[in-house]
């Protein structure tokens, strides 16, 4: 694995004053910490960090493994993704309440007639609108979806690392997993809970080593 520069300079100011906050951390590079968060979890992960709640990032000494960084970041998005939930744009906002019990799940993913992805609708989306609105039986989900190209999506070879970063950044539940060749074509779905598990289960394994 190689690490970027700004990594690297975290790892050294986090050497020099630690422990050290996130907030003072991004105050040296002049950025909000949000702009740091893809790289201190990146960081922490790997275990040249650790993150202590209301103290601060403290240096471990440890090196880089490859081995646990393949594990854990650099498998592609087809070895985790599932098959997607596809509804008819002219579903109604109460009929897609009822799909997200039903399959258990926190976004729609919304397609044309040709079944090519034309929106996507969250939880958030339909809570917001069935509350204190009488007409969620009556209002299409394409009323209030999300409309390409304002969708964001990955592919099968994109790496966990940068769906991972994608979800964080711009706060989504999921990601729909497009075709190579057509933008619009949805082959999958990777949903935080699938990041997620994927790092629990392989950093048990790696406990077991």
């Amino acid at each position: 694995m190689n690490l970027t520069e700004r990594q690297k300079q975290i790892i050294e100011i986090v050497k020099e004053n630690e422990p050290i906050s996130g907030d003072r951390i991004a105050k040296y590079f002049g950025l909000n910490r949000a702009t740091l968060r893809s790289d201190l979890a990146v960081l922490t992960m790997i275990g040249i960090l650790d993150a202590r709640t209301k103290v601060g990032y403290f240096y471990t000494g440890q090196d880089v493994n490859p081995l646990v960084f393949d594990q854990l970041f650099a498998i592609k998005v087809k070895e985790l993704m599932v098959p997607p939930i596809l509804v008819e744009q002219t579903l109604s906002v109460y009929d897609a309440i009822t799909n997200l019990y039903l399959y258990d799940v926190n976004s729609l993913y919304v397609k044309n007639e040709e079944n090519l992805l034309i929106g996507v609708i969250s939880q958030k989306d339909l809570l917001r609108f069935s509350i204190g609105n009488a007409n969620a039986e009556q209002t299409p989900v394409a009323m209030i979806m999300t409309r390409m190209p304002n969708i964001i999506t990955v592919t099968p070879e994109t790496t966990l690392l940068e769906a991972g970063n994608l979800l964080m950044q711009h706060q989504i539940d999921s990601l729909p997993v497009i075709d190579l060749k057509n933008k619009q074509s949805v082959v999958g779905k990777l949903t935080k809970t699938h990041v997620m598990n994927h790092f629990i289960y392989a950093g048990n394994d790696s406990n077991h080593i």
